[in-house]
């Protein structure tokens, strides 16, 4: 509950930021010196706010990246029916020696024009786990530790990202992601149960050091559907060292530049899904885990060579949500943050010390 108050927090306080901002300031402004002359006969040229800033950590087209989480406690309730405030006793334990596995992001341009840009890619993350000591204490344990011991996680997802800039401030972001996460191998899942986020921002872009847009989405990132606003706040400073990365409440990072080389962010990221869990789902029912996490975090980028960065990241996996619901008929439901519809499963992980390592190729 902490946490979240501190998210709520934040969000107001990136709000009075935002406006209380002049929308150019007289020394930031772009200049063209071709602006200074006009022909009587040329035909006036629509410009459009550039998509990014200067200054901003590099777009990512590939990625592939390593995660790995230290040991940690794990501890599952029985299957039943449980408030979400309610704290059952354990009904099986287990030690989580290690957790991860290999992640592949993208973010390909389909189109790329000043009046609009569309980027469309497919992102694969796989978790392994090594669980040990698993205990069962409860006739109506699950056997969830044996099930992610076995079987582990995966999620496999289609993003798509419009930009539509309207004139040389003010632009429009879109956002759709459709998601397939569980204990899936090759088999695949149900149609029914892929899941659908959503994301649309209205922003302006005064100079070439700052954006900001406010907006909307339907989101997973907590393990449960919600619907939230979102507050996007990207800025550098003039002598380019400092800056901030921020969409609100997905992530939100400061940004440090040793040089055009090398540079350090250091924030934190929401993460999460809903995993359906094929053993446990019967009947046409989808029995999903509501996985979310917060990782607070610091990320060092450096050029390798070209157009390829390393990035290592280090931080903590906070658990959010690892509990569970059964949905007859695969159908969802929104509880979001403070709905009383009961959980099949209340389930808490410990929050252990996590490493990423990744190789990207970069936008030019």
């Amino acid at each position: 509950m902490k946490i979240r108050l501190f998210l709520l927090a934040g969000l107001l306080l990136a709000f009075t930021h935002v406006f209380a901002q002049q929308d150019v300031d007289d020394d930031d402004e772009d200049y063209d010196i071709y602006d200074s002359f006009e022909s009587v006969d040329a035909k006036p040229v629509k410009r459009y706010a550039n998509s990014k800033i200067v200054g901003l950590s590099p777009q990512r087209f590939v990625t592939l990246s390593w995660d790995a989480q230290l040991g940690y406690d794990m501890n599952f309730s029985p299957l039943g029916e449980f408030a979400p405030d309610s704290d059952p006793a354990p009904g099986e334990t287990g030690r989580a020696r290690f957790t991860g596995g290999m992640r592949l992001n993208s973010a390909i341009p389909i189109i790329s024009k000043s009046s609009f840009i569309w980027q469309s890619g497919i992102n694969f993350m796989d978790v392994r786990y090594n669980i040990q000591d698993i205990n069962i204490l409860s006739e109506d344990a699950a056997g969830l530790a044996g099930i992610l011991n076995e079987n582990g996680l995966r999620n496999l997802n289609w993003t798509n990202t419009f930009y539509l800039p309207f004139n040389e401030f003010n632009f429009m972001i879109i956002q759709s992601q459709f998601d397939m996460s569980g204990d899936y191998d090759f088999d695949l899942q149900p149609f029914n149960t892929i899941r659908s986020s959503f994301a649309v921002l209205y922003g302006k872009r005064p100079n070439e050091r700052k954006q900001w847009a406010v907006g909307a989405s339907r989101t997973y990132r907590v393990g449960n559907v919600n619907y939230l606003p979102i507050v996007m706040y990207n800025w550098t400073s003039v002598d380019r060292k400092w800056g901030t990365e921020i969409l609100f409440p997905a992530r939100a990072h400061g940004r440090y530049t040793f040089n055009p080389n090398s540079m350090l962010l250091f924030g934190y990221e929401l993460e999460g899904q809903s995993y359906r869990i094929g053993a446990l789902s019967e009947n046409g029912n989808s029995f999903e885990i509501r996985r979310g996490e917060l990782r607070p975090r610091v990320d060092f980028q450096r050029r390798l060579v070209g157009y390829f960065w390393l990035g290592a990241q280090a931080g903590f996996r906070y658990d959010w949500s690892f509990d569970a619901d059964n949905m007859p008929n695969a159908k969802e439901f929104f509880r979001g943050l403070f709905g009383n519809q009961p959980f099949a499963m209340r389930n808490n992980l410990g929050s252990p010390v996590y490493f990423n390592v990744s190789i990207s190729f970069v936008s030019p």
